[in-house]
């Protein structure tokens, strides 16, 4: 050592050893501790048993959390770059797509042992059970048909710093992401990804559902980055932590590695089934999501502007609902007799999942006849960033938050609609809002038009289109007619912020 440098670390020391005697700064739990340069100067820096990277320059202590702040690290000559995110200030913004976090990497240069500094970061990293390998679908046509930018801009660098391996792949059609998760080897990887709106998550869902493999296939977490025009999931997810609803905030999510249930519906119709974990729409609702798709070019300004039309031009259709209320709210409603459709016994190997076992024959079912404005089904808070559908709603507590409105003045419903984006609508004596854990919906035709039926949507997607609806002539997967909604608690799992 030179002279100049032999005095400052004999000074460096004789200071900090009155400080590591009287305040008791290493611990012999402590992981690895060492002097350090950070930014020229002489510092003593320690990671200690609890995750803590702390350094210490004069008795002026800053550290950041393994667990919470840091990324990943790269070595840079002599350096060690600990790549780290800190939440913002509020008010401070960074670039196009803005999110709760900001850089602030630690780089230091060891005066001995880098290579024991790299494998004490590394092995605290790897202890943390983060995904090292995630397949990631970009779908590059959703909302405004900005994912690919995202991805590359937002998404991607911070993989990068997490030394995340990653497989893309573009969505070139729908169903697409379906396909490759219904087939892929899911031994690969620790987790999928989706940038895009929330159909690419149910694509992901069915296509692991149906795998003869689900039980194994469905413990691979799913996150989401929000790139459509709903993205009520994401939403839903990072809000419940006060996060804002960007690819910042849920990139950095899924690299943290948190993890939580979800409840999973099956929607039955005969044989036919789907599986949603967001919503089922009929009426206004419906209306308003599959028939504005011809103003798609306008993003999610379309909902706003093609809602107003449809208020003004309001329409109520005849139909029936039967529910199995949750403990609570056995008042909604009157009386009715139902038995709930079962399939003769299949092979699940063969077919995949079927949808719970339901045991409810000894419950009280209850009905509500038309005729509605909308019914709407929930299965998080969230139905799109602006719109708090059932603030109530809750991931895995085995039910579905039903919204019912039937005759409701013109006025009211425009009031109504402003409200959904703090979810006050439900305080209305309009609306019923009630949780069930089993729904059958006996959908009808229009009141004062008996030869025009409705639309029935389901996570953004039509499942059935009646007689003289927008594009009826479309296919679709179910017919207009009675179908059925059972939970399964818990099924499905996602990325998701520490809560």
């Amino acid at each position: 050592l030179s002279l100049s440098l032999s005095l400052s670390l004999s000074r460096f020391v004789a200071h900090h050893g009155c400080l590591m005697e009287n305040d008791q700064m290493i611990s012999p739990t402590d992981i690895i501790t060492g002097i350090v340069f950070i930014d020229g100067e002489l510092a003593m820096l320690t990671l200690t048993a609890d995750g803590e990277l702390r350094s210490t320059e004069y008795g002026l202590r800053k550290s950041l959390s393994m667990k919470k702040d840091v990324l990943g690290f790269v070595v840079e000559g002599k350096r060690i770059r600990v790549k780290a995110v800190v939440e913002k200030d509020e008010g401070i913004c960074c670039g196009r797509f803005s999110g709760d976090f900001a850089r602030k990497d630690l780089v230091f240069e060891p005066l001995i042992d880098q290579t024991g500094w790299c494998y004490s970061l590394r092995q605290y990293l790897d202890s943390l059970g983060r995904p090292k390998r995630l397949l990631v679908f970009v779908n590059p046509f959703g909302g405004k048909k900005s994912a690919r930018d995202i991805f590359v801009k937002e998404v991607k660098p911070l993989f990068d710093d997490a030394d995340v391996q990653l497989d893309i792949q573009e969505t070139k059609y729908q169903l697409h992401a379906k396909e490759i998760v219904k087939s892929m080897d899911v031994s690969n990887y620790d987790g999928i990804v989706c940038v895009s709106g929330d159909g690419v998550l149910v694509e992901v869902v069915n296509g692991l559902l149906e795998r003869a493999d689900w039980r194994t296939a469905l413990k691979l977490p799913i996150g989401m980055v929000p790139a459509g025009t709903g993205n009520g999931m994401i939403k839903s997810l990072l809000d419940t932590v006060g996060l804002r609803c960007c690819a910042n905030s849920a990139t950095i999510s899924i690299i943290r590695g948190h993890k939580r249930s979800v409840d999973v519906a099956t929607i039955a119709q005969g044989n036919t089934k789907f599986f949603s974990v967001l919503m089922l729409a009929w009426g206004l609702i419906a209306d308003i999501d599959i028939e504005s798709e011809k103003f798609r070019w306008m993003g999610s300004a379309r909902i706003d502007l093609y809602a107003l039309q449809r208020i003004l031009c309001l329409r109520q259709y005849n139909g029936r609902i039967l529910f199995l209320p949750a403990p609570g709210f056995e008042s909604y409603g009157h009386t009715a007799s139902y038995g709930l459709y079962k399939e003769p016994p299949v092979s699940v190997k063969a077919l995949g999942y079927q949808g719970p076992d339901t045991k409810f024959e000894d419950l009280e079912w209850r009905e509500i006849n038309g005729p509605f404005v909308t019914v709407w089904l929930h299965n998080v808070p969230w139905g799109a960033e602006n719109t708090l559908t059932a603030p109530a709603a809750k991931f895995s507590d085995g039910f579905l938050d039903l919204i019912v409105l039937k005759n409701c003045p013109k006025l009211v419903l425009l009031s109504l609609m402003r409200q959904l984006s703090s979810g006050t609508h439900v305080d209305s004596p309009y609306i019923d809002y009630l949780k069930v854990k089993a729904f059958v919906l006996e959908p009808g035709a229009l009141i004062n038009e008996p030869e025009k039926e409705g639309i029935i949507d389901s996570d953004g997607e039509v499942l059935a289109r009646g007689k003289k609806t927008y594009n009826c002539d479309k296919k679709a997967l179910m017919t207009y007619d009675k179908l059925q909604i059972t939970v399964d608690q818990g099924l499905a799992t996602l990325f998701s912020p520490e809560y």
